[in-house]
This record gives structure tokens, C-alpha cells and sequence, in this order.
């Protein structure tokens, strides 16, 4: 296996959050100006910002690896790594002046995911793990919960909107607490044991990129809502993304069809 270094880990931190310092530059701002792309969903300059900036440093820093984002064209590389990048995760709550939004950025290699971050600028929070090296909440070592059953444990989820009634009425039957603090957040709070389950039925890459490592990393679990554990890249086949703390994994799995949440 393929070694990563904790000072990549570290540079990989420190330019998430250096992204993140930048889009609070508009957060809260009355001026901010919001536009809508092709498919429906917002972006700011907020976004175009973050993402020029660790494109341009990904660039002098790692020149021969390719970057894929949300807001411009991917970059070819020939070192077999990817870079992913989503600026803004949680781009309606940014415009709405919510602080659960992110920055995320993940690197990828030959033997799938390497290092992940979410960085949430308004919380001041990171969580960021490494292939071989741990996952982290700000420094201090994170781990998902040990909770066994989903019963009394919390399941979160960006939106309601994709979910069919009888996968409501199954998360409330399963004694699980249900909230929508969702995006990268979620994740978060999965891999820093302060929920058990996030649930994304339909995402694109770089919403979930980061995922793998930290919640493997966090001794959890991330797989599809099929279970696949490993994700493709380039965009051809539709993506979700299940992070559990590994022992209600399959519990979570078995409340969702996947027809009914496409």
C-alpha cells in the first residue's frame, strides 16, 4: 500500500482552511450575489473564489496531478493522483447565512481514496483523515460512536426531498432520530461520533469524495446506498453516499431502496 505522508495530510488541511477563510469573506453579506447554473443550483462568487484559489495552489504545488471541480473544467494530470474539490458544500445554507456549510477537498490515488477534509469555517471545526494515518476533529483523534442499533441513535440527511413516505416511517419506526443537518456537516458528525448514520441519495463526486477515508479512518463505514465502497470519478455512474459508524450499516441499508430515492 501506497504510503501518505502526514505532511501532505497537513498542507491538504491548511489549504481547505485557508479556502474557507476566503468565503467568509461574503458569508453574511446582503451584496452576495447568486446565480443559478444549467441544472438549477446556486452558485457565488464565494464558491468561483475557493475553488480558483486551491486550483492555483494545487497547480504550483502538485503539477502533475489532475483536478476535478465543481465550478470549472477538470485539469489532466499524469501522476495517477486526483485532487477533488468542492468549494462550498452546502452552497443554499451558505446563502441563507447558515454556518453548516463546507469546504471539501480529497485526494485520490491508484488504491482509491487518500486524504479528506471537511472544513466547516463558520464552526472554526475541521475533521481530516489520512489512508494509514487516523482521522482527526481539530486535532484530537475522532471516532465514529458504538452505538449498536439504530434505536435511540440520530440518522442525518441533506433534505427530505428525494425520500419516499414509507422511508420516513421507516427511519421513525427504527427508534432513530432524524434530523437534516446535512452536507459535508453530517459526515462530520458521523466520523466525530456525534451521530450514527448520514444518508445522501443523490450527489455528485465532490460531494463526497472526502468521505471514504474519514469515516474508514473514524472506524466507521462508507459505502452507496447499494453498498458499493468504492466511487468512480468521472461522473458515469449516479453517486450516493451512506457513512455509518459501521455497526447499524447494514440496518441503515436495509430501510432504502434505491428505485424509490433516484
Amino acid at each position: 500500500m501506497t504510503s501518505i505522508t502526514q505532511a501532505l495530510l497537513d498542507e491538504a488541511v491548511a489549504l481547505t482552511r485557508a479556502a474557507g477563510e476566503l468565503t467568509l469573506q461574503w458569508f453574511h453579506e446582503e451584496e452576495l450575489g447568486i446565480e443559478h447554473k444549467g441544472d438549477g443550483t446556486p452558485v457565488t462568487a464565494a464558491d468561483r473564489a475557493a475553488e480558483r484559489f486551491l486550483r492555483e495552489q494545487l497547480a504550483a504545488r502538485h503539477p502533475d496531478d489532475a483536478v476535478i471541480g465543481e465550478e470549472e473544467p477538470d485539469s489532466r494530470g499524469s501522476s495517477g493522483r486526483t485532487w477533488i474539490i468542492d468549494p462550498i458544500d452546502g452552497t443554499k445554507a451558505f446563502t441563507h447565512g447558515v454556518p453548516l456549510y463546507s469546504n471539501l477537498l480529497a485526494l485520490y490515488d491508484h488504491e482509491g481514496p487518500a486524504v479528506g477534509v471537511i472544513n466547516l469555517p463558520a464552526l472554526g471545526e475541521t475533521v481530516y483523515a489520512a489512508r494509514g494515518l487516523g482521522c482527526f476533529f481539530d486535532g484530537r483523534p475522532a471516532r465514529v460512536s458504538d452505538r449498536p442499533a439504530l434505536d435511540g441513535g440520530c440518522v442525518c440527511t441533506s433534505g427530505l426531498g428525494t425520500w419516499a413516505p414509507e422511508h420516513l416511517e421507516a427511519v421513525r419506526a427504527s427508534g432513530a432520530l432524524l434530523r437534516t443537518w446535512g452536507d459535508g456537516y453530517g459526515f462530520a458528525l458521523v466520523a466525530t461520533g456525534r451521530a450514527e448514520a448520514m444518508l445522501d441519495p443523490r450527489v455528485a463526486i465532490w460531494d463526497i469524495a472526502p468521505m471514504p477515508v474519514i469515516i474508514s479512518e473514524a472506524g466507521g463505514r462508507f459505502t452507496t446506498v447499494e453498498g458499493d465502497e468504492r466511487l468512480t470519478l468521472d461522473g458515469s455512474v449516479p453517486l450516493s453516499g451512506v457513512a455509518t459508524n459501521g455497526r447499524v450499516h447494514d440496518e441503515v441499508l436495509g430501510l432504502f431502496d434505491r428505485s424509490r430515492l433516484s
